[in-house]
């Protein structure tokens, strides 16, 4: 059997390999089915459908929507909304699945496809399993005349969802007095951003909030905040919220210009909860992939730590596991378990506004929580995916160092799960041997899997 899913759903370049529009449609028909069988048989089945701006967006929702209702399922379509609009809209309307269009924070020609669960969780390793299994098989006995499904628009999905992120707080204009710069990314938020953050009583700029099907996250958003520190600057704004594409993602940018990573802004809300004691067992999840300053902070406010794999699935597993509400990436997917049930940009956005309210300080003040150790991360090109340790001249180069940096110092070589990508992350004690020695590992990747 095939390989379908990734790290985060199916993703590839939009019209070929495992993003085509007949890919759509099984997958849209495998959804369908599994969470069919699995719904009460009183009720007609209905899956929710949204998708980002990017160009081949409307494509792949309609081959989606075609597989749905060719399983007797309806397809009710969101239009453009961010990915946890699509997990929040599911439970609220009672559908079995979620299905969003979307390749995050990948450029416009790529695309992909999540999935969420009627509860608003991501799929298991299991569940995807399953899936796959469905896929890659021959369907022989699919509805006929009034069984197959209909489609519907679903005309207010940008309303419920503002609603829902408003209903995350609780005050009458709490954000009154503070200045805030926007970054929509030319994605899914633009619509609905400023909008939630006006509402909250904060003094809103937008930029990058005029999608064009092929300018997301082109040079803006949680990748390229340069433009936002800009602004911030420029307008003395007391902070700056920087999303991706799909809006599950959130970077932000202190008074000063200065971008805070997702373990900065993780660490600000887990303090924050941890004095009202809304920290779970007192607990926040990262990941391999977190920076050491992280954990030290934590360690240095009491709050315990726990590392999962790559991905907010793998973050999500190990939250349920340990019984936490807070956990996240560097990258700034965060998960608020005690607010939503999946990554969410703009409740992060809230959350960490709420908290800079609240202390009266500076988000740079707030910021020195913690001090990122130095940390370089080498993007590299690959065209096949070994094993690492199976890579002789990599095996050695990552020995060598490893004993270079002993306890000072880490390493990390990973394969991106969306992207034919090897991920070099060094961390060391200072700016220059971490930089040497992540371009000397990334070398040899490059000579050996480039």
């Amino acid at each position: 059997m095939g390989k379908l899913f990734g790290t985060d759903g199916v993703r590839d370049r939009a019209n070929q390999g495992n993003m085509t529009v007949e890919t759509a449609i099984k997958l849209g028909r495998a959804v369908a089915i599994k969470f069919k069988n699995e719904h009460d048989p009183e009720q007609w089945p209905a899956i929710v459908i949204g998708r980002d701006p990017r160009l081949s967006g409307a494509m792949l929702e309609s081959a989606l929507a075609a597989g749905v209702c060719s399983a007797g399922v309806d397809a009710h379509l969101l239009g453009i909304v961010p990915t946890p609009a699509v997990a929040a809209i599911a439970v609220q309307t009672g559908a079995v699945a979620g299905l969003m269009v979307s390749a995050s924070h990948n450029p416009y020609f790529d695309n992909g496809i999540k999935v969420f669960k009627g509860d608003g969780f991501k799929l298991s390793d299991a569940e995807e399993a399953e899936i796959e299994a469905l896929f890659f098989s021959e369907q022989k006995e699919l509805p006929v005349d009034d069984g197959v499904g209909a489609v519907f628009q679903l005309g207010n999905s940008t309303q419920i969802y503002s609603e829902f992120c408003l209903d995350t707080i609780e005050a009458e204009q709490p954000f009154s007095g503070l200045k805030l710069v926007l970054d929509c990314s030319n994605g899914a938020t633009s619509d609905c951003a400023e909008k939630i953050f006006s509402e909250l009583g904060a003094d809103v700029t937008v930029i990058h909030d005029q999608p064009d099907g092929l300018n997301i996250n082109e040079n803006c958003g949680s990748q390229h905040t340069e433009m936002l520190q800009r602004k911030v600057r420029k307008l003395q704004a007391h902070a700056g919220l920087a999303f991706d594409g799909d809006g599950d993602r959130l970077i932000a940018v202190d008074e000063k210009g200065t971008e805070l990573t997702g373990d900065q802004i993780m660490a600000i809300c887990a303090r924050s909860y941890k004095k009202t004691n809304d920290l779970k067992n007192n607990i926040v999840v990262a990941t391999v992939m977190s920076n050491m300053g992280f954990h030290a902070a934590m360690k240095a406010n009491g709050i315990k730590t726990e590392s999962a794999g790559v991905g907010d699935r793998k973050v999500l597993e190990l939250m349920k596991k340990k019984g936490a509400v807070l956990g996240g990436e560097d990258s700034g997917h965060m998960i608020f378990l005690d607010c939503h049930t999946t990554g969410d940009g703009i409740v992060s956005g809230i959350k960490l506004v709420q908290t800079l309210k609240q202390s009266g300080k500076k988000l740079s003040e707030l910021a020195g929580i913690m001090t990122p150790f130095p940390q370089q991360l080498i993007n590299v090109d690959v065209q096949q995916k070994p094993d690492i340790r199976d890579v002789p001249a990599l095996e050695k180069a990552i020995t060598a160092a490893e004993a270079e940096l002993g306890d000072e110092g880490r390493v990390l070589i990973r394969y991106s799960g969306t992207q034919p990508m090897c991920r070099v992350m060094v961390e060391g004690p200072t700016e220059e041997q971490t930089r040497t020695i992540a371009e000397k590992l990334a070398d040899v990747v490059k000579s050996e899997l480039g």
